[in-house]
C-alpha cells in the first residue's frame, strides 16, 4: 500500500535538500508512520474502487466503515442482504429500498414510499430492519490525499527519521540529546490519535473484507 506522504514532503518538513534526505530511512518512516496513522484513524485514506465488505445489520442504519464514500457513474454503490440458511441473497436499490446520506445508510425510509422491500427484511420483522449480513461494494478515500493527514503523517515520519531507534537519550562524546517523552512509545500514538480526532479523520467502527 501506498505512503500518505512523500519523501520530497518529508524533506521539506526536515528543511533539507531531496538529495540529503537518506532515501530508506525515509522511506520506511513514511510507511511506519503511514501504518500507524491508518492504523489509528481505522481508515484506509488513499483511494480504493469497489471493495466489498460484509456488515453486521439488523439495525435501521448501516454506516459504511471507510471514508469518503464515492458514488457516481464509474464508482456505483452494490448492496446485498445476504441470506440466511439458505435463503436466497437480496439485493437492494438505493432510493428505493434505502436512503444514503454520505456513509449511512438508513433502511425503511421514506415510510411512505413504495417497494415492498422497504419493510426490510425478512418482512416478519420490524419495519425498515436491515438484514443480520450486508454486502456491500464501494468506492471509497482520496485520489489526492488531503493536506492535514499529509501533515499528521509528516509530523510522525519526521520523529521515527530522525530517532529510528526510539531512544530516549543520545550522546556522542561531549554531546548529548534527550528526546522528549511525548513522542516516544504510547504518547506517540496518543499524540497520532488526538490529532485525527481533532481533524475529524477518526472511526471507530470496523468491517470484514473478502
Amino acid at each position: 500500500m501506498t505512503t500518505l506522504a512523500t519523501t520530497v514532503h518529508l524533506a521539506d518538513r526536515l528543511h533539507l535538500a531531496s538529495a540529503e534526505v537518506d532515501t530508506g530511512t525515509a522511506e520506511l518512516a513514511l510507511a511506519h508512520g503511514s501504518g500507524l496513522v491508518r492504523s489509528i484513524g481505522r481508515q484506509e485514506f488513499s483511494w480504493v474502487s469497489q471493495e466489498t465488505v460484509h456488515l453486521a445489520g439488523g439495525g435501521r442504519v448501516l454506516r459504511l466503515p471507510q471514508r469518503p464514500v464515492v458514488v457516481d457513474g464509474s464508482n456505483p454503490l452494490t448492496v446485498v442482504e445476504v441470506g440466511q440458511f439458505g435463503a436466497p441473497d437480496l439485493p437492494v436499490v438505493e432510493g428505493s429500498d434505502f436512503c444514503r446520506l454520505g456513509a449511512e445508510l438508513t433502511r425503511g425510509y421514506p415510510w411512505y414510499g413504495t417497494g415492498t422491500r422497504l419493510m426490510g427484511w425478512p418482512w416478519a420483522r420490524p419495519t425498515g430492519v436491515w438484514a443480520p449480513v450486508v454486502r456491500v461494494t464501494y468506492s471509497h478515500g482520496y485520489a489526492t490525499i488531503p493536506d492535514d493527514l499529509v501533515a499528521i503523517v509528516l509530523d510522525v515520519a519526521a520523529v521515527l527519521y530522525d530517532n529510528p531507534t526510539s531512544l530516549r537519550q543520545i550522546s556522542l562524546g561531549d554531546y548529548s540529546e534527550t528526546k522528549a517523552s511525548e513522542v516516544l512509545g504510547a504518547a506517540l500514538a496518543e499524540s497520532i490519535a488526538v490529532k485525527l480526532g481533532v481533524a475529524g479523520r477518526r472511526r471507530r467502527a470496523f468491517s470484514i473484507r473478502t
